[in-house]
């Protein structure tokens, strides 16, 4: 198959999956409270994720092994850059939007437990998230490795780019539209840094672990205000 076939397929394959799961995320109540609304959504985009990989693992060159420590430092240090940088995003963008005392807007987890936001958040969502974004769509966008722009003597593949603004898009879905372009744009701008972190070293060690280990460590502030929020509340 030509590379601008799988391509095309890999990309609508990724938001196909995305949507699936969004929607009969929303569809399945299974009405038990220990267990939120987006272990659902999460469950169905990690399976699918994982039936994607399989059936077209000619062209997707899935690997995922434990890393070494020494390895781990940059991509957890960079991982939580990336979450001071989104936490500070989502803050000013909240004010300009006037989310901040808006009662419509509600963040993600705002409403879990601290047990609930570690296990479904920080773990199971970096886990189903980045089986499908970088595990999957990441590695089927291989044909776009050598086309990319240089970052602080790093370079960025294209294949990178465009994985880290789809899970960007995806992360716009949760809000109502009439939260304004504003809280929008810092919706996706904050995702599409934490995937062009995770991609670039999905991509630099070809092993999906340091993906994941990025995505949670991208996460910790989010978590970190999610709780505080909560507790304030």
């Amino acid at each position: 198959m030509k590379d601008y076939k799988i391509l095309t397929i890999g990309i609508f394959v990724a938001i196909l999956i995305s949507y699936l799961a969004s929607t009969f995320g929303k569809l399945i109540n299974l009405n038990i409270d220990a267990i939120p609304t987006s272990f659902v959504l999460h469950s169905i985009m990690f399976l699918l994720s994982v039936m994607a990989i399989y059936i077209l693992q000619k062209y997707v060159n899935y690997s995922i092994k434990l890393p070494k420590f020494k390895t781990l430092l940059k991509p957890i240090g960079f991982g939580l850059l990336i979450s001071v940088l989104s936490s500070m995003i989502m803050i000013i963008t909240m004010i300009m939007s006037g989310g901040v005392n808006n009662p419509e807007i509600k963040m993600p987890a705002s409403n879990l437990s601290v047990l609930q936001i570690v296990i479904f958040v920080f773990f199971y969502a970096s886990i189903a998230e980045e089986m499908l974004f970088r595990g999957f769509l990441l590695n089927i966008l291989r044909p776009l490795k050598k086309k990319g722009i240089p970052v602080f003597k790093r370079k960025i593949s294209l294949a990178v780019i465009i994985s880290a603004f789809i899970f960007g898009l995806i992360h716009i879905l949760p809000f109502n539209s009439n939260n304004g372009i504003v809280f929008t744009i810092g919706m996706l701008i904050a995702p599409f840094l934490l995937g062009i972190v995770a991609g670039y070293y999905q991509e630099k060690f070809n092993n999906n672990a340091y993906a994941i280990i990025v995505h949670m460590a991208g996460n910790l502030m989010g978590i970190i205000g999610t709780l505080l929020m909560n507790a304030n509340s």
